[in-house]
């Protein structure tokens, strides 16, 4: 059950005169998506892809983290809304069989092309509006690798510059329930750290296993004894995984025992505490493992995303906004999924929401990353509609008068 926000005439009027605008500016929005996914960029070389969404956009923006763009509009000081839309596809060959699918390798298996096409959308149809808050467009790279493209605009001076004082971030999902969006306080997506175990000794012939060590069997106790360190670890109330997606021994050769063996994990966790002591323990895990078979281990984690929670205050005021706009809220979509809009949430209120989406000629969507997904055309405007309600909420939470301290940007 959601609270309706303080909704003011000046607020509720440009709500209906901005989604109009959408809805004029939706053909050149949807030109602006095909010709996305035609041409996607990969994590680090979204320059092309900038370059035609900054145009397209119409307004002064500055180069930020590499190929991003960030600007302002609306009232040059005070609190600023930003509003994410991410530049970077996937390492993925398309298979949507799309007029304009991508045939370079690369897809916006992510649905980024709609979230950009809606941001433009959103910011052209409010030329000639009166913002009663700064609105800040973010086009972020590198949301799909590290390092992390929110990470480095965070920690440039990009946020406090525009005084940016929440941030908004609207995914499509198709896990949410078609032609509704999912927010939800507090965590929605886990925190992310890639975990790399080494082990090393001697190698040797296959036929004198006893003059070697051999990392392979060590490697496979550890691979298996991983679910019981984490059972042991964590309260099972307590959501938490991680998973094994890379093992490396050996050069293709049966008799030859090799010298080292390596895993990649990905693990995900909702509590800080957590994180830190599964992080431990897998650590005198894989050390003990490989103590036993005359090994050596070396454990490096590189840390990911933080947890993504969103702001209570500000999703009560989203909620709000999404039903006043004929939007249903459904569910929390809470997941161990990680996306580095966590970021922005650790310096200012955020909220991301899911939008649920329909893939044509699927009645159960293919998941996201995958060569058929290719949400429908309706996406864009869904999208384009959860941003501006974002921005509704952020700016009647700072309006409202019940709060004690509203937010006067970053810096």
């Amino acid at each position: 059950m959601t609270t309706t926000p303080a909704l003011g005439t000046e607020l509720d009027t440009l709500r209906h005169r901005w989604l109009e605008a959408v809805e004029d500016h939706l053909d050149a929005a949807l030109d602006l998506r095909r010709q996305l996914h035609r041409d996607p960029r990969p994590s680090g070389d979204e320059e092309a892809t900038a370059l035609a969404v900054d145009t397209a956009l119409g307004v002064p923006l500055e180069r930020v983290a590499e190929t991003g763009r960030i600007g302002r509009i609306g009232p040059a000081t005070g609190p600023a809304a930003l509003l994410r839309a991410e530049l970077d596809a996937l390492p993925v060959r398309e298979a949507t069989g799309a007029a304009y699918a991508s045939t370079s390798g690369v897809m916006h298996a992510c649905g980024h092309d709609v979230h950009l096409a809606a941001l433009v959308a959103v910011v052209r149809a409010a030329e000639g509006l009166t913002l009663p808050v700064g609105l800040v467009p973010l086009l972020q790279p590198r949301e799909e690798t590290y390092p992390s493209g929110a990470q480095d605009v965070v920690a440039s001076e990009a946020l406090a510059l525009h005084g940016v004082g929440a941030a908004i971030g609207a995914h499509v999902h198709p896990t949410v329930p078609p032609g509704t969006v999912a927010t939800g306080a507090g965590v929605v997506n886990a925190a992310a750290d890639e975990i790399e175990i080494v082990l090393r000794g001697r190698g040797g012939h296959g036929a004198y296993p006893h003059h070697a060590s051999d990392p392979v069997a060590a490697i496979s106790h550890i691979v298996l004894g991983l679910p019981e360190v984490m059972r042991r670890t964590i309260s099972p109330m307590h959501p938490s995984t991680l998973s094994v997606g890379h093992l490396q021994a050996g050069e293709r050769s049966a008799n030859v025992l090799p010298g080292e063996a390596r895993l990649l994990a990905t693990l995900r966790t909702t509590s800080h505490p957590d994180r830190l002591r599964i992080q431990e323990q897998v650590r005198h895990f894989a050390a003990r493992q490989a103590e036993s078979y005359g090994l050596e281990a070396t454990m490096v984690v590189t840390s990911g995303e933080p947890m993504l929670s969103n702001d209570p205050d500000l999703v009560d005021r989203m909620d709000g906004w999404l039903e006043r706009c004929g939007t249903e809220v459904t569910e929390p979509m809470r997941s161990l999924g990680a996306d580095d809009f966590s970021f922005f949430g650790e310096v200012v209120p955020s909220v991301m929401a899911f939008v649920g989406v329909q893939v044509e000629g699927h009645p159960s969507p293919p998941p996201l990353h995958h060569p058929e997904f290719l949400p429908d055309e309706d996406a864009v405007r869904q999208v384009a509609v959860a941003l501006v309600c974002g921005y509704l909420a952020a700016a009647d939470l700072w309006s409202n008068p019940r709060l004690d301290n509203p937010q006067e940007g970053s810096g």
